[in-house]
């Protein structure tokens, strides 16, 4: 029986394919499922420190501007908001509240 395959197969080798097909996606579509599993952790691994890098420079960058206004003598934010509320009376937007 195994002799007429093994014939068929060399006479004809996409008959190998026919048969190894199946059995060579079985295999291959879990390690393609594990690639990409692993490639959408690290992305998002990726993200979420981008994320807190941006929120680090974001707030080293708010510290220096504080910084430079202490020195220059210019209000603090507080301070300039209670100004601009104080102005603004009750057409004081809900953004400033």
């Amino acid at each position: 029986m195994t002799a007429p395959l093994v014939r068929a197969v060399v006479r004809h080798p996409y008959l190998a394919g026919l048969v190894t097909a199946p059995l060579v996606a079985g295999v291959v579509r879990p390690l393609v499922r594990g690639a990409v599993k692993t490639t959408v952790t690290l992305g998002l691994q990726v993200k979420k420190l981008a994320a807190e890098a941006r929120e680090e420079s974001q707030d080293i960058a708010a510290e220096a501007s504080a910084d430079l206004a202490a020195q220059n003598g210019e209000p603090r934010f507080e301070a300039r908001r209670n100004e601009v509320m104080a102005r603004l009376g009750p057409r004081c937007p809900s953004t400033f509240v």
